[in-house]
């Protein structure tokens, strides 16, 4: 559908007429209408943001990785900052995003910045911003047991949240104290065979970008079907389309494609 780009495309989502997908090393955010099969730039000088994600009143968020925090992208053009502090320390790299529905944001925090000009946190661990008693963003630590995570989404019903580690994919249940419990491990892989990004279906099923591969996995673990996938090794998906029947991946040279008959759609 697009490409190529500079760099890895990442970042699907689906915004009601067009998906937008983001190129972390051209610092863009692209948006493809299917109708017109055309690819516009919707937003630039991004901070190499990767993973995107809308809220209950469609309010675009993403993972700015350059700057070290995740950021909302207002409709008049500009940008909000967020907290980007945990204890007092600047926190790592944002890689992928998820907006549940009280509005509090996780993300996965990966990697430290190559440069940085005070010292970041000592952990890689899946963060959450919420608002404090005087409605000030505020970051929480939520994983305690990660060692890189990447992907993350969180099921319909907000009690599961599935988090990629770089051999496992992972189910932690949402605690009703806010906190998550004790994680099961849905796939395992080999390091650097595993989950890169996913999404949901109406279903609440799984749908996994692999090494080489497009995976279909239930809420519990099980393999549903699994389908080669080669142009380019993909980085994320989501649904899009009118009827949300059209899977979106994008890969790491720089590629948006599309998958019309998956036999599933979003939710």
């Amino acid at each position: 559908m697009a490409g190529p780009y500079t760099g890895a495309a990442d970042g699907p989502v689906w915004d009601g007429e067009a998906l937008l997908f983001t190129l972390g090393a051209e610092s863009r955010i692209m948006r493809y209408h299917p109708g017109t099969g055309r690819t516009v730039e919707y937003r630039r000088y991004t901070n190499n943001t990767s993973g995107l994600a809308f809220d209950a009143e469609g309010r675009l968020y993403g993972c700015e990785s350059g700057g070290c925090r995740i950021v909302r992208f207002n409709s008049d053009g500009s940008t909000s900052m967020l907290a980007d502090r945990l204890d007092g320390r600047l926190h790592n790299q944002p890689d992928d995003v998820v907006l549940d529905s009280a509005g509090r944001i996780w993300f996965t925090d990966p990697a430290p910045a190559p440069f940085t000009f005070e010292p970041p946190v000592d952990h890689a661990s899946v963060l959450r911003l919420e608002r404090d008693a005087e409605g000030a963003w505020c970051i929480r630590r939520m994983t305690f047991d990660t060692m890189f995570p990447t992907a993350i989404a969180l099921s319909a019903d907000e009690q599961t949240l599935y988090v990629a580690e770089p051999s496992e994919l992972r189910a932690y249940r949402v605690v009703a104290d806010g906190t998550l419990g004790p994680h099961v491990v849905l796939q395992s892989s080999e390091p650097g065979a595993g989950v890169q990004g996913m999404c949901l279906d109406a279903d609440g099923n799984l749908v996994a970008c692999l090494s080489d591969a497009i995976a279909f996995f239930s809420p519990a673990g099980e393999e549903l079907e699994r389908r080669p996938f080669g142009p380019g090794r993909a980085t994320n998906c989501a649904f899009g389309g009118r009827g949300l029947d059209i899977l979106y991946v994008t890969t790491e040279d720089g590629h948006l494609y599309a998958l019309p008959d998956t036999g599933r759609r979003g939710g």
